[in-house]
């Protein structure tokens, strides 16, 4: 009996209620087309109850030891404290394993899981959006070979609302409580109606993994998916970003050189007062203030005082380290001042196109119109297609000459898994031939 069955025989964990799934035709909830879904069943606790949080490395090895000796895919997730401190770190590690139960660990008090990470090496990780939790995974020593994405199955099955929640309720017909998705993980010691919402996480992912499975399979997708999944899990780590500051938000209405480099100064000193504190850098000073102070140009902190994000509230001794950030910004010489737009790689934005290549402009028009028409009939997301800048790199710079061999090779070159490849060449051929 898998989880989900278990879990629809234990009346105590159901309640009468919901609202019936997006698709209720859809063969993945079972129901025939025209026939109304039954009621979905709020899962309440789960089914061991709610575990204890491993803390400590005694306890822990009693974890590595009981996965090790489970079986079939592992359901792993993790929790962030974003927006409350600084970086991405997990505060709480979930996982569930058939044979194994449940375990929550605390990656504070165990910040090296490299042990549990090499015995489920072998295994299937199934995870939820999982280039959002493999990043902070990785840092902890959980390292996976082979994952399952079900969100990115939902989307490629071509569900509306790919988010646990709804997947879970309309896949298998139970409502997930998602109230504290956002709440502040680093909390210690955890409230325990957030440890249930941790554990309920986990608690059906394997069985709404098995029903993606054979979905993607009746659609002629699974391959497709399991291109996917093994992109993601072999992807190196991201590089760091060049010049992060330029990504502040409201960073359009900054245009002068002198005004980039006051958005730099504060954007930095923010950063490591943000990183020295542990906070998140929002909570040390928005980016309206920062974009407001670049604007204005305060000449002292009292100037500094009357902008937007630096009220009564401020401190003095505040307002004096963000007005000297001011200060050495005003100081730079022309040379040391940023340059005003991001140096990039690869093609203009698509709106500079008509006026620098109305051919090239052409070609992009014709393209995404096809790609679109394609992923409409596979229902499926285009960015899930083929990524909008494959698109406009191959646009902007085609294959000589044009031919499925030549356009293959470009797609290939820019990361186009198999699948896409084969899916989108007809269509991309079609386009630059025009």
């Amino acid at each position: 009996m898998t989880d989900a069955q278990e879990t629809a025989a234990d009346s105590s964990l159901r309640t009468t209620g919901g609202a019936p799934p997006d698709d209720g035709g859809s063969s993945v909830t079972g129901a025939p087309s025209g026939v109304p879904a039954p009621e979905p069943t709020p899962l309440l606790e789960p089914r061991e109850g709610i575990p204890p949080v491993i803390a400590d490395e005694e306890s822990l090895a009693r974890v590595i030891a009981a996965f090790d000796a489970g079986s079939g895919p592992v359901a792993v997730d993790a929790e962030r404290a974003s927006g409350y401190r600084y970086g991405q770190r997990a505060y709480l590690v979930q996982l569930r394993r058939q044979g194994a139960g449940t375990a929550l660990i605390d990656p504070v008090a165990c910040p090296d899981l490299s042990g549990l990470g090499e015995v489920l090496a072998d295994a299937e990780w199934v995870l939820h959006a999982a280039t959002q939790d493999l990043p902070c995974l990785r840092e902890i020593g959980m390292i996976p070979s082979r994952i399952f994405d079900t969100e990115l199955a939902g989307r490629l099955a071509g569900f509306p609302r790919v988010g646990l929640g709804p997947m879970v309720e309309n896949v298998l017909g139970f409502v997930l409580e998602k109230g504290h998705s956002a709440v502040d993980w680093s909390t210690r010691p955890l409230p325990e109606p957030w440890l249930r919402y941790a554990a309920l996480d986990v608690e059906l992912l394997v069985d709404l993994r098995d029903a993606l499975e054979k979905e993607l399979d009746r659609q002629g997708k699974l391959e497709w998916a399991r291109q996917e999944f093994d992109a993601i899990a072999s992807a190196p780590p991201p590089e760091p970003r060049k010049e992060p500051w330029r990504r502040t938000s409201g960073m359009h209405k900054v245009r002068r050189r002198r005004q980039l480099g006051v958005v730099r100064e504060l954007w930095e000193t923010r950063d490591r007062i943000a990183q020295r504190r542990d906070v998140s850098p929002g909570k040390v000073l928005s980016d309206a203030a920062i974009v407001e102070a670049a604007l204005g140009l305060p000449a002292n902190v009292h100037a500094l005082s009357a902008l937007s994000g630096f009220g009564h509230r401020m401190g003095r001794r505040q307002l004096e380290q963000w007005q000297a950030a001011v200060d050495r910004a005003k100081a730079l010489t022309e040379s040391q001042l940023p340059q005003p737009g991001q140096s990039v790689t690869g093609p203009p934005p698509p709106r500079a196109w008509a006026d620098k290549d109305p051919v090239a402009a052409a070609r992009l028009s014709a393209a995404r119109a096809g790609v679109s028409a394609l992923a409409e009939r596979l229902n499926m997301p285009q960015e899930n297609l083929i990524t909008p800048d494959t698109v406009r790199r191959v646009c902007w710079e085609p294959p000589k000459p044009v031919d499925p061999d030549s356009v293959s090779a470009a797609l290939a070159s820019h990361g186009a898994r198999p699948w896409q490849i084969d899916q989108v060449t007809p269509v991309l051929v079609a386009a630059l031939s025009a």
